[in-house]
């Protein structure tokens, strides 16, 4: 090593520092709320062959992306020069997801040695395509879906290049919005520049280089020391991913997962071609959902970089739900890369009781909602998450109201700035209690969330793409089954459509409700070993009644 331990602990809380700095500055100038209150991005450093050595999450999805995106760069235009920075959203191509999240890498230069990367990948609210928000449930193909950047220079040694100023403001309904995104990232990107700059002159670019290799180092070696504690066999999991929004599915989807002494193995083989309708994800949206489960499986407090994942080796086969190939639709590729998580957390739940707890009502459930604002009468576009059940654990209740796996630290819109931005109104957000025994349990699952909107403003439609509404969260060891994510539409006259759990650019007239309701989560041990103290705290909080204890509790 090229510095002392002291310093090289002191630069790798400052690799920390700096992304905690760049997701502030993305938080605070970017545009979109999906993006400033959902915090729907992340951000964070790489060494100079592409490995991440600190990351601002707010997307737990987003940890394999970054690092694939300046490995992507790095070989697609070797030649960046200082100030460059470079857009790509492309999902076929290195760190891509899907089109609305836009990734930018710029390198680090101290004169002419290329130090570090940084990088930052957002959602934009609408980057074009067929239906508002650049995402849907009946997309066949990737084009439908929005603008394709396909690894462009947005900034030119420091200047910004107006063609792609003109190029992203042309193919977006929310042309300001996106602008603003743009000049947001670009911004985060050139705190990183500063910091790491600031960095080298005080420690040189020697010492800096070798913290980047020691926090990799160092990462690796905590991920090894973790896995001793986890059991080592071969586990298996099967499920059911939700219809394709085509009228395809659901699709059986598979895992098998081998812990040894050498790491992790996850084998994804035998899981259902990819399909029609824009479920599918790429290669790097599956290795994210693993990621995520390893990630909370060895320590989810120790932050996150490349050299953590080493231990982890991922198997798929190209041209499954898992790895679409070009051009399937892959809008709603979070439903996929949440599965993906939720089978090898199930094939390990039984074995890691402990860690982990039955399944939880899995979708991100992403909504968009476009109509003109009735006081500006200018278009307005909400596009969200929603949160809701967790799974019952070995020796806990189901958390209620909470952002799903792939979600990580994101939070919904809060209600005052829907009702201001958008033009609608919330007449109720409030935790939902289903009309079944879904998650009883010795621990019970946690419960979804109702959320109302009123329908104020002309020329609306509603997208919406949820998962678990065909099946439902999983219980463990004798819980119940959850409850499954739905969407009804309650028109001005009363009238009450179906629930369903996907739609696009569905008509809705000003008095209509949209109602969005989330599933809880599956239950843990048979209801009829609950604890009487426990029941009678369930009574007083609301979650159950005494007709409910009587059929699902302790008539078992």
């Amino acid at each position: 090593m090229d510095a002392d331990r002291f310093t090289l602990d002191i630069l790798r809380e400052a690799f920390l520092a700096v992304a905690d700095e760049m997701f502030v500055s993305l938080q605070r100038t970017s545009q979109s709320p999906v993006v400033y209150e959902v915090l729907d991005f992340a951000v964070g450093l790489t060494d100079p062959s592409g490995e991440l050595v600190s990351q601002g999450n707010g997307v737990a999805g987003f940890l394999g992306p970054l690092g694939d995106a300046v490995t992507a760069v790095r070989e697609t235009l070797p030649q960046l020069q200082p100030g460059d920075v470079v857009l790509t959203n492309d999902p076929y191509a290195g760190g891509g997801t899907h089109l609305s999240d836009v990734a930018m890498v710029r390198p680090i230069f101290v004169g002419d040695e290329l130090v570090a990367y940084a990088a930052a990948k957002a959602h934009w609210t609408d980057i074009g395509g067929k239906n508002p928000g650049s995402w849907s449930s009946d997309a066949t193909e990737v084009h439908q879906e929005g603008l394709v950047l396909p690894f462009m220079r947005g900034w030119r040694a420091g200047r910004l290049d107006p063609d792609i100023v003109r190029l992203v403001a042309a193919n977006s309904r929310l042309p300001d919005q996106a602008v603003g995104d743009l000049l947001a990232q670009g911004a985060c990107l050139d705190v990183a520049d500063r910091r790491v700059r600031d960095l080298c002159s005080r420690y040189g670019t020697v010492t800096v280089r070798s913290a980047m290799r020691e926090v990799l180092e160092r990462s690796e070696r905590l991920a090894r020391a973790a896995l001793a504690d986890l059991p080592r066999g071969v586990f298996e999991a099967e499920d059911l991913a939700d219809g394709d929004g085509l009228g395809n599915g659901p699709f059986p989807v598979r895992v098998r997962v081998a812990i040894d002494a050498n790491g992790v193995h996850c084998d994804f083989t035998g899981s259902h071609p990819q399909v029609p309708g824009p479920i599918n994800c790429t290669w790097t949206g599956l290795v994210s959902g693993v990621r995520t489960v390893f990630k909370a499986l060895t320590d989810p407090r120790e932050p996150a970089t490349d050299g953590w994942f080493r231990p982890l080796r991922i198997t798929c086969p190209p041209g499954t739900l898992f790895t679409a190939t070009r051009p399937a639709p892959v809008g709603a590729y979070f439903e996929s890369t949440e599965i993906a998580s939720d089978l090898v957390w199930r094939a390990l739940a039984e074995a890691c009781p402990e860690r982990l707890p039955a399944g939880h009502f899995l979708s991100v459930c992403s909504t968009s909602l476009t109509a003109r604002h009735p006081a500006t009468r200018q278009p307005a576009l909400l596009v969200e998450p929603h949160a809701g059940g967790w799974g019952g654990g070995e020796d806990t209740d189901g958390e209620s109201g909470l952002v799903s796996v792939g979600d990580g630290e994101t939070y919904v819109i809060p209600v005052e700035v829907a009702e201001q931005r958008y033009g609608l109104r919330v007449e109720r957000f409030a935790i939902h209690q289903p009309d079944t025994p879904a998650g009883a349990g010795r621990h019970r699952g946690g419960r979804g969330l109702v959320r109302e909107y009123r329908i104020l403003g002309d020329d609306a439609l509603l997208t919406v793409a949820m998962g678990r509404h065909d099946a439902v969260p999983w219980g463990r060891s004798g819980g119940r089954d959850g409850s499954p994510n739905y969407v009804e539409v309650v028109s001005a006259d009363g009238t009450t459509s179906g629930r369903f759990g996907k739609v696009t650019a569905k008509t809705l007239q000003p008095g209509d409700l949209v109602r969005i309701v989330t599933g809880t989560g599956g239950g843990w041990g048979a209801p009829s070993e609950r604890p009487d103290d426990l029941l009678a705290e369930d009574i007083c909080d609301g979650y159950v009644t005494e007709a409910d204890i009587a059929a699902f509790y302790r008539s078992t």
